[in-house]
């Protein structure tokens, strides 16, 4: 046994016993000798592969660090084509279309709440067609479990065309808690939509966001003109729908509408996952409404809001920021979807 008596010395400790033979006395010897201390090894520098792949990791990691944070950030298109109009009242340009009891309007008249439970949805719409125009509105979503609900804004002209009739759809897709809203871009064309031959050829392209649309108001919009229609998110471009063929491009004059609804049968992982009224009301909430468009009734000289700068098409700076949405963003296209018949959709 070896003990420390003071720093750096150590002894050795050992002992003996010594009894007489016969009696009961014994006698305990103990012995402590001084002695050298143990030699011990000397540490090794690490050589683990970290640390020699160190200096090649460490800049790896950061590359990917910038990379991430680029990714979650929001492009910059350059042009923000929402700035050319003023808000407008909800009065100046909307009425209620249904459930009129599900539906509050703010004191100051520029907002809108509309909500979804086991009785009704609903819906507002524009008091006047248009040919053309932009038309936007900031949209802040229900959180939480909100599957199988469809909160919308779009352009249709389902009620003058019943069964014939022309859409054009930003469509905000409820999903299972901790799963994220998909928003859906659509386009259906002289009935595409409406099945009357059996089939329903949609145009669809869903996005998941690169923010959370339920913290906040973001600004939603569709700007259609004789030669595309664009899908803003933000004044981001997020899709372009060109007129390749008159067939399949919308002409027909149309209102605006907005609306939340139960679309159970599709809306959630193709029905998979349906509304849960215990989780009502959901709620949609609607402001800084700005519509610019010309009017049925408009002269030619109506003046259309430009899509770019240059007032033709998207500029560079804009098919950027749209390809980099649909390059990280996009989780669904028609024209991609190779199990459907695409002699439906010649532009494909």
């Amino acid at each position: 046994m070896a003990i420390q008596h003071e720093p750096h010395q150590f002894y050795s400790v050992s002992s003996s016993v010594y009894q007489n033979w016969g009696s009961t006395a014994s006698a305990v010897t103990i012995y402590i000798n001084p002695v050298q201390p143990p030699v011990l090894p000397h540490p090794k520098p690490l050589t683990s592969p970290f640390r020699l792949m160190a200096p090649f990791l460490i800049p790896l990691l950061l590359l990917v660090l910038q990379n991430l944070i680029f990714i979650n950030s929001q492009p910059s298109p350059g042009y923000s084509p929402s700035s050319s109009l003023s808000p407008i009242k909800f009065g100046e340009g909307y009425t209620n279309l249904w459930g009129p009891e599900h539906q509050t309007i703010s004191p100051d008249q520029y907002s809108t709440t509309i909500w979804l439970d086991s009785n009704s949805g609903s819906g507002f719409k524009s008091i006047n067609s248009y040919r053309n125009g932009y038309f936007g509105a900031s949209v802040k979503l229900q959180s939480g479990y909100t599957a199988g609900t469809n909160t919308a804004f779009y352009l249709s002209n389902d009620q003058a065309y019943p069964g014939f009739h022309d859409e054009v759809d930003i469509e905000f897709l409820g999903n299972i808690e901790g799963q994220p809203y998909v928003l859906q871009t659509n386009v259906y064309v002289r009935g595409s939509g409406d099945g009357g031959d059996g089939q329903i050829v949609g145009r669809e392209m869903r996005f998941h966001l690169w923010f959370d649309p339920t913290a906040d108001f973001h600004h939603y919009a569709i700007l259609w003109n004789p030669d595309e229609v664009i899908f803003f998110v933000d004044d981001v471009p997020i899709r372009r729908y060109a007129r390749k063929m008159e067939a399949i491009f919308p002409e027909r004059q149309m209102w605006v509408y907005g609306s939340i609804w139960d679309a159970s049968n599709w809306a959630t992982d193709n029905g998979r996952y349906r509304t849960d009224y215990r989780y009502q009301p959901f709620v949609g909430r609607y402001t800084n409404f700005k519509i610019g468009g010309c009017t049925d009734s408009a002269s030619s000289s109506c003046q259309l809001v430009s899509s770019s700068p240059s007032g033709n098409g998207l500029s560079s700076e804009q098919y950027a920021a749209m390809e980099w949405v649909q390059k990280n963003y996009m989780v669904y296209y028609y024209c991609q979807d190779y199990t459907r018949d695409h002699s439906l959709t010649p532009e494909c």
